[in-house]
């Protein structure tokens, strides 16, 4: 029997139901299927039962909400406003990565009733069990998102997230200082050493240099993973550091002229330095979307669903996205706006890509990760 063969016969096992969707996970990742193939095999075979969630009665609103969220990503009033409306108590946390909310999930126990994974962790959380499937009839403000942003390839029917910012990973560069450095190859450049930074992301600084040789930023070819490292090390040469959000100091006081950053966190700072631009490298980057999902674990599904609709109202989708620099989802929040992040051009489009789970090929980008920053 071939690989594929096995797959059909493990996914008709499951959609009989001879097999539990834990177990469906087991086999499946030992033939090799990645994680967010998995994930997508698992939304596919629960849209039969999609009626019934869909329905699900939650009971009465909970008078506690903890929310567990990127740092510096909402607006001021967004939690004090929410609080007062409904009589709800909100605890809220924040981290600086995917990877440390994803390890409070996999530990268990988790006190958190909503988190904001990226695009490419929604089918990871969903393919281990890790996300609660949405109750639609709570959430009545849902068509004022954008289509661009409904339905989306990694969470089919947005079973398990809704949009909540959307943005790209480029290059934030003090126009005052340097020329606008088109090209990720301007941290090969030895005349700028010590005053550029990348950041401390494995997806983000591969994924570029991967672009910078015209490839895919998904790439697990390891002749072009090999190339990818090549020039990381490379540039790293010319580095003041890898450092992610905490940049926006450095680029503030001059410290740092040239920094791959998020749009959103270039925004926030061009608003104490307006000599601070951002762009797109020619070769292309990164596009994301960062979702609202609820852990299965979560202790407080109502108040969590009532939230998730609260952000969906366009005046307070406005809001967060006026006050974090990232682009809404939100297409009904567009024009309560001043200056709304445009949606990406067909060209932009062109040059931008999602990241998606790496499957088994995660093993070789950690080493080749650990392996630059060790050079």
């Amino acid at each position: 029997m071939t690989r594929r063969d096995r797959v059909g016969l493990l996914v008709r096992q499951l959609r009989s139901g001879a097999i539990t969707r834990r177990e469906f996970v087991r086999r499946a990742g030992a033939l090799g299927l990645g994680l967010s193939t998995i994930g997508l095999v698992l939304a596919a075979c629960g849209r039969g039962d999609r009626r019934a969630a869909a329905e699900q009665d939650l009971g009465e609103m909970e008078r506690e909400l903890a929310i567990y969220n990127w740092s510096d990503y909402i607006a001021d009033d967004t939690i004090p406003n929410f609080e007062k409306e409904f009589g709800v108590t909100v605890t809220y946390d924040t981290y600086e990565s995917n990877e440390e909310m994803m390890a409070k999930l996999q530990a268990g126990a988790s006190p958190y009733d909503l988190v904001v994974p990226s695009n490419y962790l929604v089918p990871v959380l969903a393919a281990q069990g890790l996300a609660f499937p949405l109750v639609r009839t709570y959430l009545t403000n849902f068509d004022h998102l954008s289509p661009a942003f409904v339905n989306p390839v990694f969470d089919p029917d947005n079973r398990y997230s809704v949009p909540y910012q959307w943005g790209t990973t480029g290059i934030a560069y003090r126009r005052d200082k340097v020329p606008a450095p088109a090209s990720w190859g301007v941290f090969h450049d030895a005349a700028y050493r010590g005053k550029m930074t990348q950041m401390d992301d494995q997806r983000d600084v591969i994924g570029a240099w991967l672009r910078y040789r015209g490839h895919s930023l998904n790439s697990t070819d390891p002749g072009d993973l090999a190339q990818a490292r090549a020039d990381a090390i490379a540039a790293k040469q010319n580095l003041k550091a890898y450092v992610s959000a905490p940049v926006k100091a450095q680029l503030i006081s001059g410290d740092v002229w040239i920094a791959q950053l998020w749009n959103g966190d270039t925004f926030q700072a061009k608003q104490e330095q307006p000599a601070l631009d951002y762009l797109l490298p020619a070769e292309g980057s990164t596009i994301w979307t960062d979702s609202l999902l609820i852990p299965r674990s979560a202790p407080h599904k109502r108040a969590a669903h009532e939230f998730i609709n609260y952000v969906l109202r366009p005046d307070v989708g406005a809001a967060i996205s006026s006050a974090t620099g990232y682009g809404s989802p939100n297409q009904s929040a567009m024009s309560r706006m001043a200056n709304p992040i445009p949606y990406p051009s067909a060209e932009e489009f062109r040059r931008l890509e999602y990241q998606r789970d790496l499957g088994e090929a995660s093993e070789l980008w950690d080493r080749i990760w650990t392996e630059i920053k060790s050079a």
